[in-house]
């Protein structure tokens, strides 16, 4: 477990939501020193979740599914966040 707070309470969103199987999450902030979006605040990062929900999902549906998880967190802790979500059958 990271003790970076963001990536903490990426962590706890997307598990409350989704029960996932696999999480894996990627602060990549520090790639984009210098980035207006980084100079506002907001980081950058990288998931890549498993779960069930999925199942049956487009990659859009997905991927909007994880956007609601993370609610205000979208406008005010993540600058970017790049989503690589499955379903099981498909891991």
């Amino acid at each position: 477990m990271s003790d970076n707070p963001r990536v903490s309470m990426i962590r706890e969103k997307l598990t409350s939501a989704f029960s996932p199987v696999t999480l894996e999450i990627e602060d990549d902030s520090h790639r984009h020193a210098g980035h207006a979006g980084a100079a506002g605040g907001g980081g950058h990062f990288n998931v890549a979740i498993t779960a069930d929900v999925f199942e049956g999902k487009s990659l859009i549906e997905r991927h909007r599914m994880v956007y609601a998880a993370m609610g205000e967190a979208m406008q005010t802790d993540i600058h970017a966040l790049s989503i690589k979500a499955t379903a099981p059958s498909e891991a």
